[in-house]
């Protein structure tokens, strides 16, 4: 591989498009970009760049998800790195609402199910990187939080740190990073402030009200760069961690340090 391939899920729009972004124009990278749904951005985005490989698929397919890390594996002669983004918000509501657990069980495929496959998909690709292979995880203060009525979201985050943390201990030679990107200015932000308020508790919703009227989202594209920064070149001494965008940790490798 001459230039870094890496994969990218729920590469359409968000945090995902800004990452295909970064990691084509600033890092010169091969994306194969993987999405249930091709947006007219990540469309326009494979049109100018042929080093752009848009895959539909969804991630909560185990097949699906495995035959298409392992076609991009074979195209490219191995793969640099993963990102793992999609994810999903729903169930919301309080555990008591008794939301069938068929819904806790679809949250589990798409936010930490798909995780085990593409991890273990990848692997093979991973290990034998010479510059050594990378993961990078999105994950979510909820994690650590635990946010009311965000049961699922906040177990299934909170579960994909402790992947990051056992796959650093497990492959020495691959680089395991989960990054919380903070409340970021994508489509799942303007959901929550559509109908957070009918089931979050009223000091949690104002807190997102808040932060979207002060204009203090953050942008995809700030955080995107971070995280197309690491899985170019995140250092072993990262590895396990659960780190912030805009962490001193994180300081290297946003996009003001480079100029």
């Amino acid at each position: 591989m001459t230039k870094p391939v890496i994969l990218v899920t729920g590469a359409s729009r968000g945090i995902g498009l800004a990452v295909t972004r970064h990691l084509l124009l600033q890092f010169k990278a091969v994306v194969v970009a993987l999405s249930r749904s091709c947006s007219p951005e990540l469309f326009e985005l494979g049109l100018a760049h042929e080093d752009l490989n848009i895959v539909a698929c969804d991630i909560a397919d185990e097949h699906a998800l495995a035959n298409a890390i392992h076609s991009a594996a074979q195209k490219h002669h191995g793969i640099s790195a993963l990102v793992l983004n999609a994810g999903v918000l729903e169930p919301v509501g309080k555990i008591g609402d008794n939301a069938p657990l068929s819904e806790w069980k679809r949250h589990f495929d798409v936010n930490f199910f798909s995780l085990v496959t593409a991890v273990q998909s990848a692997l093979p690709s991973l290990r034998k990187n010479p510059l050594g292979g990378r993961v990078v995880f999105i994950s979510s203060g909820a994690a650590v939080k635990g946010s009311a009525a965000w049961g699922p979201y906040n177990a299934s985050k909170a579960a994909m740190n402790s992947l990051c943390r056992t796959l650093a201990e497990e492959e020495p030679t691959i680089t395991s990073v989960a990054l919380r990107p903070g409340m970021v200015d994508t489509t799942m932000q303007a959901e929550i402030r559509s109908t957070g308020g009918s089931v979050m508790p009223p000091e949690d919703f104002q807190k997102f009200l808040k932060v979207h009227a002060d204009g203090k989202l953050v942008k995809p594209e700030d955080c995107g760069y971070v995280i197309a920064s690491l899985a170019v070149r995140a250092p072993k001494s990262l590895s396990g961690q659960f780190v912030s965008w805009d962490s001193e940790e994180c300081a290297p490798f946003r996009k003001e340090a480079q100029v």
